[in-house]
């Protein structure tokens, strides 16, 4: 039989302003009815181009096909009209990108956004569109769908969003289905739904599918083949399995070596390099009964963090996990006071910070700093890195004159693993992972002791990812820096949390020791977040049964509202109903 599609010698550049960058260079690889082929690499290795070039949707100018074939059900798309492939995309090939809100019009309501494509290229009526529309909502699980046909994409979660999406992208039934990275940004369990969605969707529809990714996890569960990508450059092709049992070229080595294993044992911590004189029967941070409420229309309140405490100890690093919407993130903006806690104590050195004013709080920040969770919205676009850096050293009055600045920011920059004359670039002239590092010096200029680093992994590939981690793990032992690292990755948390918090709708449900949560959880909550975790296995994968909680069942016993931590072993406590 016929492959549905091959990629035959494709060449993509990309025209800047002095010269020519080629961005995918002589990649061919064939794709066969019913089957999923994932495409692996790094940002930059020419991944998301070589779906765009088989979609024809390159940026032009500046980008071209400079050369190759793609032929589609027989037919070289490289030689279509934009007309012809007008008719061609959603109703024969359909693509799920990878940012949900970005593909999704704000302005428009998400019933009347996939209806678009079955009005035009299945010449519906809008009655019949809408009502198949209702069913393509429910197909990709989204209950209550006659109510949210007339929702905007702001009123859905991420995940929510993501269904969405690939609502549209199944609307006409398309013989291949393109993912771009659908589940970068996702939580462990919303991914699982998603790779599952896809895969019911492909054996009820017989869709072929294209899987972009750079989590090997992900492809053990879900391709039958692999290409692994690197410089635009196809380095190795071959059935799954033996891709990741018994890879040959280093750079896919390189990419199983970068993903963290839960079942490897953490390292022993280095001691800091700089001795504390503080006292080591005080944390450095203690947060109690903490409680952060948001009044919402019609009175409504929403408990985003409700009653939790926890502590943490000078050069600890004390993982928060949970799924979107959990309370992690509010947790850590309002231990920083980014957001005015409702209620409870926050004591920092036994200084009550919910009680500075503005100014005394501002003196605080020197000692409490924050990385956010995307390095390309943190960071001002029109701010050099000197200045983005620098402003920090300006507010709080740590820099005597424009020499003395510029040489801390060289310093912070080479601490961070990047060079000086970075300074003088702006933020769209780095990569994903060289952006947080900047947003990691940022942090660092004002000389803390204690930073909160609201999910700085999630937007990173896992060999970034795994720099990140080591540079954040070498600034701790050369700092002496305490950390609440907040993620959904829960494989990179176990590896750099000393212990390990859990949070479920607002409240922490499970708290222990980091190797101890991960080889005996003891709340249902836990073990359906460790049951999502894909492993780069194909064998494990296909046999792994997973319980995803996506609310409260009849399985999942526990009441959010009326619980309390209980230690069942020393220093692992655990959520149980209250008597």
């Amino acid at each position: 039989m016929e492959p549905i599609l091959q990629v035959n010698n494709l060449n993509v550049s990309f025209q800047t302003r002095d010269d020519e960058f080629e961005a995918v260079k002589g990649v061919s690889f064939d794709l066969n009815n019913g089957e999923t082929l994932g495409i692996v690499g790094e940002s930059g290795s020419g991944k998301s181009v070589t779906a765009r070039a088989i979609m024809r949707l390159l940026p032009s100018p500046p980008s071209y096909i400079k050369d190759g074939e793609i032929t589609f059900l027989g037919e070289n798309l490289a030689n279509k009209t934009e007309k012809e492939m007008e008719s061609i995309r959603g109703r024969d090939i359909g693509m799920i990108f990878q940012d949900p809100m970005t593909s999704l019009n704000p302005r428009i309501r998400i019933g009347n956004q996939i209806a678009e494509s079955l009005i035009k290229h299945q010449q519906l009526s809008k009655k019949q569109a809408k009502e198949q529309t209702i069913e393509l909502l429910e197909l990709v699980g989204i209950k209550d769908s006659e109510r949210r046909y007339n929702q905007y994409p702001h009123e859905f979660s991420g995940g929510m969003r993501q269904r969405v999406v690939i609502a549209i992208a199944l609307s006409c039934r398309p013989a291949l289905l393109i993912a771009d990275e659908p589940t970068t940004a996702l939580d462990v369990t919303i991914q699982a739904q998603i790779l599952a969605l896809m895969k019911n969707i492909q054996e009820r529809f017989g869709t072929s599918i294209i899987l972009i990714t750079h989590d090997l996890g992900v492809v053990a569960g879900m391709c039958d083949r692999v290409v692994v990508m690197k410089e635009g450059e196809i380095v190795e092709t071959g059935k799954t399995e033996a891709i990741l049992t018994d890879p040959e070229h280093p750079y896919t080595l390189k990419l199983l070596h970068a993903l963290p294993r839960l079942n490897e044992k953490k390292k022993p911590k280095k001691a800091p390099l700089i001795q504390t004189k503080m006292d080591p029967s005080r944390p450095l941070l203690a947060v109690k009964s903490l409680k952060q409420h948001f009044i919402l229309g019609k009175g409504d309140v929403l408990k985003a963090v409700d009653n939790i405490s926890f502590h943490i100890q000078h050069g600890e690093t004390l993982g928060l996990v949970g799924e979107s919407g959990s309370g992690k993130s509010t947790t850590g903006r309002s231990v920083l006071r980014l957001n005015e806690p409702t209620d409870g104590s926050i004591l920092y050195q036994g200084v009550p910070v919910n009680r500075l004013s503005k100014r005394e709080m501002k003196a605080m920040r020197r000692h409490m700093q924050m990385i956010f969770q995307d390095p390309y919205s943190s960071l001002n676009p029109r701010f050099r890195v000197i200045d983005i850096i620098g402003q920090a050293l300006d507010i709080h009055k740590l820099s005597k004159s424009k020499e003395a600045r510029k040489k801390r920011v060289e310093e912070l920059l080479d601490m961070v693993g990047l060079e000086s004359s970075h300074a003088f670039r702006y933020p769209h002239e780095f990569s994903g992972g060289q952006r947080q590092r900047i947003g990691i010096a940022r942090a660092l200029a004002v000389e803390p002791k204690f930073i909160v680093c609201d999910e700085p992994l999630s937007a990173l590939d896992v060999s970034i990812q795994a720099q990140i981690v080591k540079l954040l793990e070498d600034l701790q032992q050369r700092l002496g820096l305490t950390y609440l690292f907040i993620a959904h990755d829960l494989s990179m948390v176990k590896h750099i949390s000393d212990r390990v918090a859990v949070m479920y709708a607002g409240k922490i449900v499970e708290l222990a020791e980091s190797e101890e949560l991960y080889s005996n959880p003891q709340h249902d909550y836990t073990k359906s977040l460790l049951s999502a975790i894909p492993i780069p296995d194909p064998k494990i994968e296909s046999k792994k049964k997973r319980t995803l909680l996506t609310e409260p069942t009849k399985e999942f016993k526990f009441d959010v509202e009326n619980s309390e931590l209980n230690e069942v072993s020393e220093g692992h406590w655990v959520a149980m109903p209250c008597k």
